[in-house]
């Protein structure tokens, strides 16, 4: 039996209060396209309601079609039909599977991979509140993990639920009969039919708190002063800028939380006193080195390596004292020989302490010339001069640091990537490496696009230091990629590192 004389019916996806969800074929199509089928039963039979349900499945279909149509991470509107006193929309089937199933399977996610998470969703769920329109049933049900790139897919709003729930009052009036939202994961002003941006932002908080914790939001207990949730607890390896994100979107009252998407996007991009200044908006939140320092410079080209003046730069404080000390080290000198020539009967020790304003040097260029520098050779003197050595302080002697060989950076930075710790192993990028528009044109986007989705190991077979310095280093590496689609390829990288001393760890400036 094919329904609207189009689809047939493989299996039912799930059922629900408002109808049932099958997966479902286009036989009008050569290619016979996958697709899912949304039944949705109205509340009430009622014939006088009926017409004015389908005007507002219609104009709601409109709206998913729009959305669909303008972000690759909503569900494409296919076709929409009304069939025996039942609505069913036809939308685009994607393969993954949702937060819920992907935590019962694979168990908690990191606070990286939440954040990426985040850092993915959040535009879409601005993109769709900047059509004018509120989500309402955001959980971990209705977020689903593409299979082709492990995106994030918003699903099944509320709006169109809401339709179908319109019921006829006692006085003949159509009304709004039911609240769309899931208990726990829905505020306080969505339970009395008020939903509102922040309403959204709020569900999504406690949807990333349950991908940390395990925790649905009726096992989270909360604070009766505030009535905020508390959940911190169950996930101590959180970081508190973190944290502080999470408590601000799920605060109980709408307008202590987060306004806007975009607010809540800029808080998860802001530096804070624990990590490292980020990239811009229109990249997913990442920690990046601290610019260059004049004892830290990165170099036009990796290839040529430039001798290290930071020894020179490190001691300019140390260089002026000791050539202020030993300048007036002869100066003393100086007055000592010319009242000696003079044979005045005062010790040379109180001579010394009695230097005036007439024996200041006079400076030309760079050199210090004393007034008195007359001298006779019925009075030797050399003996007299102060050795310069004897009297300016020995320079202190820096600690050494034990800085970790660049082919064990470089192992490190793949292991990283092993692990599927992108953002970590981007943080071991030079600015100048990340910024790299032949590399990476869409930055951090085109780098996990590849590490991420591309790549499925990185066999490391050898790595070998071909020159080092003390801010830089060349090291080649033999490679072997295990692709995703099954493919093996093997490289050959001559890597090129710099020494960010003030994180005392070698980046990654270059790689040909």
């Amino acid at each position: 039996m094919l329904q609207n004389n189009r689809y047939r019916i493989i299996r039912s996806l799930g059922r629900g209060g408002f109808g049932e969800t099958f997966l479902a074929e286009d036989s009008q199509i050569p290619s016979l396209r996958r697709c899912v089928i949304k039944q949705l039963k109205p509340i009430q039979n009622n014939p006088q309601i009926y017409e004015l349900v389908q005007q507002r499945f219609r104009r709601e279909a409109a709206i998913l079609e729009e959305l669909g149509d303008g972000s690759s991470q909503i569900p494409r509107l296919y076709a929409y039909f009304s069939e025996n006193s039942l609505f069913y929309l036809v939308q685009e089937y994607i393969e993954g599977q949702t937060l819920t199933a992907k935590i019962q399977h694979q168990g908690l996610m990191s606070e990286t991979s939440v954040k990426e998470l985040l850092n993915s969703i959040l535009p879409v769920l601005d993109y769709v509140h900047s059509k004018g329109i509120v989500h309402r049933d955001i959980k971990p049900d209705n977020i689903l993990i593409r299979n082709v790139d492990q995106k994030p897919i918003l699903i099944d709003f509320g709006a169109v639920k809401e339709t179908v729930g319109t019921i006829i009052t006692p006085s003949g009036n159509a009304t709004k009969s039911i609240i769309i939202g899931t208990p726990g994961f829905m505020p306080s002003e969505q339970s009395v039919g008020r939903p509102m941006f922040a309403s959204d932002i709020y569900s999504l908080g406690l949807t990333a708190i349950y991908l940390l914790t395990g925790k649905l939001p009726q096992e989270l207990g909360t604070d009766h002063a505030t009535g905020n949730i508390l959940w911190r607890q169950f996930a101590i390896n959180v970081s508190p800028s973190f944290a502080a994100v999470l408590d601000k979107a799920i605060q109980f009252n709408a307008g202590d939380r987060y306004a806007r998407v975009r607010e809540m996007l800029q808080a998860l991009q802001s530096p804070t006193p624990s990590a490292y200044p980020t990239v811009p908006d229109t990249q997913p939140p990442t920690i990046i080195p601290s610019p260059p320092t004049p004892q830290q410079t990165i170099p036009v080209s990796p290839r040529s390596p430039q001798p290290s003046h930071q020894s020179n730069q490190g001691t300019g404080h140390s260089g002026i004292l000791m050539g202020s000390l030993i300048a007036g080290g002869l100066i003393g000198a100086s007055i000592i020989i010319g009242l000696a020539l003079s044979k005045s009967p005062q010790p040379v020790e109180q001579l010394a302490q009695q230097r005036t304003a007439s024996s200041e040097p006079t400076t030309t260029g760079s050199k210090t010339v004393p007034q008195h520098e007359e001298s006779s050779p019925e009075t030797p003197v050399s003996k007299q001069i102060p050795n310069p050595t004897s009297i300016s302080p020995s320079r202190p002697k820096q600690p050494p640091v034990n800085k970790p060989s660049p082919e064990q950076a470089v192992r490190d930075y793949f292991t990283t990537l092993n692990q599927g710790q992108y953002q970590d192993a981007w943080n071991q990028l030079s600015p100048s490496f990340q910024q790299n528009k032949s590399l990476h044109p869409d930055g951090y986007r085109s780098y996990i696009d590849w590490w991420g989705k591309q790549v499925r190991q990185i066999e490391i077979n050898q790595v070998s230091l071909v020159e080092a310095g003390a801010e830089r280093a060349t090291v080649k590496a033999e490679l072997k990629y295990i692709m995703k689609n099954r493919d093996i390829i093997s490289s050959s990288l001559r890597l090129y590192l710099l020494w960010d001393a003030e994180k005392s760890r070698w980046i990654l400036a270059d790689a040909q």
